[in-house]
């Protein structure tokens, strides 16, 4: 709802001017949408023809009017048509030419399977001018947002396995690539013959032109291994490993294929003898030294004889070789031994006979519990002398957080109010010596280390070749954080006894009389009557927009009903991460096995593109134990997703449209009748804002789909779970879930809470009906009020909107969520129309019984970030990238 809106300059009001002068809370909502299109008409012809009514009515919403029943928003970006304005583009890579004895060529480590342990290993092969990233699990692009590696010089990526822990950063990588500039970037992905599956999954939300360079490859014919890049930089090569199941593997879809890639530098020529070749050969100085340096054989001058290379030129050093090898079962490390192309790398002490590759430095990305195994070991001392990095899953690598920026925040914000910011499940306050457990326990091996962030294998130039520790940030702990604080401000202790005092049962009642409820809106809904702390809390996992960013990942929102399980609201890329940050690693396998519902609000990937490593996880820890599939609620094209998807990986999942979950299918179900309702029927005011799936359904399953929801809403003591149509891009929507009615202390039956997700959307009648009288309204707030325009076009809500909307509904605490990434810390707010509001920081927990505190936390929250709230120009440059390619 746009209303009282002095902050905007008067001709930008008029863009949002409304028609007519009807209430907003009159009743129902018989509301038109206005298209705003940037293509239709510019702001100056839209201004010049505004009439001296429309002033008065100007003046009539400046004075504090709330009449309004039009919404203006952008119809092509509604209709997902505003890309079609853009030409195709072909986004082919020029190939670099270097000379390999003057590369500068590193292997480095891009996060140790990161702090908690819920993705792979990134490596980074690094050369003057091009890039190699094997693996791109999730967190990757946070990982190197934050130690400033730059993702758009990558040029190829590398796949050990084909499933969400090795992939599933990909989706959200290769958005940001077809994004920047004004052409784009494109890698090539390599990967075995399953990438085929993930590329077929990935069509439904990601662009055609980021794809174009996908390469898969099976197991050879040959004992050869399969080349993949062969140039003067470096030759890679892929030995594709198929186990034999074991009864523990069977049925392990993702675990299939996994790949041995061999890295090999060319080698350099030795020296060229001037002497020699003018005196011993006569060769007289001029081109044909350079075709003797080249590799190419000469005439000589002087004498009728041919002059070679090798008679001028000293021994050549050969090039070094790094393997990276993933085994993610003993069944994979037990057909490592039957692999003869693997032969020729291996080595006896003192023996470089036989054509004997040496092998420098081999990268294991196969986790501790197959490294550690004798099979593994005895593999491993195959190759004397080399460098073993052991990089997969230990447990020393979670021992500090990978992502210091975010961890910072979450620990100064739970020093200051830890009630709502619980500590992390698993960073430890001091520095811990690894245990013995962690390293590969073999004399024999002749370097075997734990890889840590950003651990580096020189490879050239020469002189400095091998291990490289000089870029390993250093150990951070909760408690130097907190001491960095309370130097910084040293008022944040005061502040934080202040806070403290607002959950402390002796003084409770006579504070909240004193402070609060003398103030308009707080006076406690009856829901919240003697509500009990088990009875419900959500969980921010992720609060920024577009892509993660240093310090807020994208949006996720954990509900937790205790004994009764969970839900999840959308699940974009870094939500199983963000789980095991809350709630530590046992803690989140927990969370995630009791998931029953998981709802997405539309099929941008920074809403969704966590969801397979989810719901893989969740089958897998339920694997043999009785249970029911989870509900997957979300846009019909979402399925299309999940589907190709689950021949990757087991999902375990039930799918329903969102459509079939709108008040007027849940009506449909009670009367026994259609399910698919009138919501969009032709007249229907959502009818030009959302295109009917061209998905055909099955009625039938979509009814027994709808019951076994009910079903899940009974068990989880809700009442209502309400999809609504919102105004952002085709399929988007909105949801309202409310608990059922209770048992107050003293035997009366009381209402339930009711909690409104908008998910992504301008302010529109469906939200304002939708929340009519919520306990909690989670709004998304993408930009500050000031930019109107940028809102618009991209059918996104401002600060002020945000809180209009929930406003004019009568909703007891609204929440703002969604963040531009151009607030990289804290949003730019206007304090004085945030009476019941507060903003959302990742990871903060709000449990259903601390409502009424919430808003009076927020102005410790600008204390905390008083001298950090400028504008991080790299994130807005990035978010706008990336914001055109969503």
């Amino acid at each position: 709802m746009i209303n009282s809106m002095p902050y905007l300059p008067k001709n930008l009001r008029l863009l949002l001017l409304l028609s007519s002068s009807s209430s907003i809370k009159s009743g129902p909502f018989p509301l038109s949408l206005r298209p705003f299109s940037r293509r239709s008409f510019s702001l100056s012809t839209l201004f010049s023809s505004t009439s001296s009514s429309s002033m008065e009515k100007l003046e009539a919403i400046d004075n504090g009017s709330k009449s309004s029943n039009s919404f203006v928003f952008n119809k092509r970006r509604a209709e997902g048509i505003d890309k079609t304005d853009k030409k195709k583009r072909n986004l082919e890579r020029k190939s670099q030419k270097l000379n390999p004895s003057n590369t500068i060529a590193y292997a480095q480590i891009l996060g140790t399977g990161m702090d908690t342990q819920d993705t792979s290993s990134s490596v980074l092969l690094f050369f003057d001018k091009q890039r190699f990233i094997f693996n791109a699990g999730e967190g990757l692009q946070r990982f190197c947002t934050e130690h400033k590696i730059k993702l758009s010089k990558i040029d190829h990526v590398f796949l050990s396995r084909v499933c969400s822990e090795t992939a599933g950063g990909l989706p959200g990588l290769l958005l940001t690539l077809a994004g920047i500039g004004e052409d784009g970037l494109s890698v090539n992905v390599w990967g075995p013959s399953d990438l085929n599956y993930l590329v077929d999954a990935m069509k439904s939300f990601i662009p055609r032109a980021a794809m174009v360079h996908t390469r898969s490859f099976g197991p050879s014919s040959t004992p050869d291994p399969i080349v993949l890049v062969n140039d003067e930089i470096v030759k890679i090569s892929a030995i594709v490993l198929k186990p034999c199941h074991s009864e523990e593997d069977s049925g392990n879809k993702s675990d299939e294929l996994s790949v041995v890639y061999v890295c090999q530098l060319p080698e350099i020529l030795g020296k060229f003898d001037l002497e020699k070749a003018k005196k011993v050969f006569g060769v007289r100085p001029g081109p044909k030294y350079s075709k003797l340096q080249s590799g190419q054989s000469v005439k000589s001058d002087e004498r009728d004889i041919t002059v070679y290379p090798s008679d001028v030129m000293g021994p050549s050093l050969p090039g070094p070789i790094v393997f990276l090898v993933d085994c993610p079962t003993a069944s994979h490390a037990a057909a490592l031994f039957s692999v003869n192309s693997l032969e020729s790398y291996y080595s006896c002490p003192d023996d470089q006979t036989n054509g004997t590759k040496f092998v420098n430095c081999i990268i294991h990305l196969s986790p501790s519990s197959v490294t550690s195994s004798p099979t593994y070991q005895s593999w491993m001392k195959k190759f004397h002398s080399s460098q073993h990095i052991l990089a997969g899953h230990q447990r020393k690598n979670m021992a500090f957080p990978i992502l210091k920026a975010s961890s910072r925040i979450a620990a100064r914000l739970n020093y200051l109010c830890p009630q709502f910011f619980p500590a992390p499940g698993f960073w430890p306050s001091q520095i811990i010596d690894p245990t013995p457990s962690d390293e590969c326990s073999s004399s024999n091996l002749a370097e075997t280390i734990t890889a840590e962030n950003l651990l580096k294998f020189n490879l050239r130039p020469l002189a400095i070749r091998g291990m490289d520790r000089s870029f390993i940030p250093a150990q951070l702990t909760s408690s130097e954080v907190v001491d960095e604080l309370l130097s910084e401000i040293p008022e944040i202790k005061d502040k934080s006894e202040e806070i403290k005092q607002f959950w402390n049962k002796q003084h409770n009642k006579t504070i909240i009389e004193k402070l609060w409820l003398t103030e308009s809106n707080t006076v406690l809904p009856s829901c919240l009557e003697d509500i009990r702390r088990d009875d419900m809390e959500f969980v921010l996992l992720g609060t920024g927009s577009s892509q993660p960013s240093k310090y807020r990942n994208v949006s996720a929102i954990y509900i937790d009903l205790f004994s009764r399980g969970s839900l999840l609201l959308d699940c974009g890329e870094g939500t199983l991460g963000q789980l095991k940050r809350r709630y530590g690693l046992d803690g989140a396998d927990e969370a995630v096995k009791k998931m029953r519902c998981i709802w997405i609000s539309h099929i941008h990937a920074d809403h969704h593109a966590g969801l397979a490593r989810i719901l893989a996880l969740r089958s897998k820890l339920l694997k043999g134990v009785t249970h029911e599939p989870v509900i997957v609620v979300g846009p019909r094209p979402l399925k299309r997703f999940l589907d190709a998807y689950q021949r990757l990986e087991d999902l375990d999942m039930e799918f329903l449209d969102c459509r079939s979950t709108t008040a007027t299918s849940w009506a449909s179900l009670e009367s026994g009748g259609n399910a698919k309702g009138s919501l969009f029927s032709e007249g229907s005011p959502m009818q030009s804002v959302f295109k009917r799936s061209d998905i055909p359904t099955d009625d039938s399953s979509v009814l027994l789909c709808l019951k076994n929801l009910k079903k899940v809403l009974s068990e989880t003591g809700l009442e209502d779970l309400i999809s609504f149509p919102v105004v952002h891009c085709p399929q988007a929507f909105g949801v309202v879930i409310k608990a059922a009615e209770r048992v107050n202390s003293i035997g009366e039956r009381i209402p339930g809470w009711k909690m409104v997700y908008s998910g992504d959307t301008r302010p529109c009648p469906e939200i304002v009906e939708a929340s009519r009288d919520a306990t909690v309204l989670i709004h998304e707030a993408t930009f500050e009020d000031a930019l109107i325009e940028e809102a618009l076009a991209k059918n996104h809500s401002t600060t002020k909107e945000a809180i209009d909307m929930g406003s004019s509904a009568g909703v007891y605490r609204i929440v703002l969520t969604h963040f531009s990434q151009r607030y990289p810390k804290i949003p730019v707010i206007d304090e004085s129309h945030m009476h019941n509001t507060c903003i959302a920081f990742d990871l903060m927990s709000i449990n259903m019984a601390d409502l009424q505190v919430l808003p009076k936390v927020l102005p410790y929250f600008k204390t905390l970030f008083r001298d950090e709230m400028a504008e991080d120009e790299d994130d807005v440059a990035m978010d706008d990238l990336k914001e055109e390619a969503l």
